[in-house]
């Protein structure tokens, strides 16, 4: 079954043409891409957001988004709430601002060099077995824990792993994103506001120390608000 990728309200594409686009959207990401034009962290109701998926999606129409996943932790119903609201629930009014490319996505939790971390999963199939053991709407345990048990499945559904917000957990980055990147991780989220400021803005020092190592280890880079609240263009 091919990735649905959606672009407009019928608008299909190919699983390995889906994964190339991701791909290549994320090799264009700056720090100036969120949160205006691109955005790869967000959360609904659906997991522990304010945000009904499709007041989501009319946010981002009105922001005129190019393109963003929303990754509520362990469920991919906010993603399919917003994709069917995409194909039929769209206004004539909003769909002539043009709408945005919505990829799936889901945030999970893993351990990594003894650590809780979090992966963000893009552009899977959200039908995929793989991928079922972390949809299921709360924290996997024994063999789906570790961080190479996540990146397989997502790699076995026909998308990519990318470590989420690197500078927030108990080990440093310098640690975790060659560990990560050792086990097969695609890419890592540096975009972040780990202080979340008003405006959303990337934190200096943790996106440059982020940047270094992605492309020391020649890694994907993305951004995000990791919006919990009612505005995709923060995080509180």
């Amino acid at each position: 079954m091919a990735v649905e990728l959606i672009q407009a309200p019928t608008a299909h594409r190919s699983a390995s043409t889906d994964l190339q686009t991701l791909k290549n959207t994320f090799e264009g990401i700056t720090h100036n891409s969120c949160p205006f034009h691109y955005n790869f962290h967000l959360h609904t109701v659906c997991s522990d957001g304010q945000l009904q998926p499709e007041d989501l999606i009319q946010q981002a129409i009105r922001l005129g988004l190019r393109g963003l996943a929303i990754t509520d932790h362990h469920s991919i119903e906010g993603f399919r709430r917003a994709s069917r609201y995409l194909t039929s629930g769209v206004g004539e009014a909003e769909a002539a601002e043009g709408l945005p490319t919505l990829w799936p996505g889901v945030e999970v939790n893993a351990g990594l060099l003894e650590t809780e971390v979090h992966v963000l999963c893009y552009g899977f199939n959200p039908q995929a077995a793989t991928m079922q053991p972390y949809l299921q709407g709360q924290s996997v345990s024994s063999d789906h824990y570790p961080i190479q048990a996540v990146i397989q499945a997502a790699h076995g559904a026909g998308g990519v792993a990318v470590l989420a917000h690197p500078s927030r957990y108990r080990r440093s980055p310098t640690e975790l994103i060659p560990a990560a990147a050792h086990l097969g991780i695609d890419g890592v989220e540096t975009y972040y506001a780990y202080d979340n400021p008003t405006p959303w803005r990337p934190s200096p020092r943790q996106t440059h120390l982020v940047s270094q190592l992605a492309v020391a280890h020649q890694l994907l880079q993305t951004c995000g608000t990791d919006t919990h609240g009612l505005s995709i263009t923060q995080r509180l």
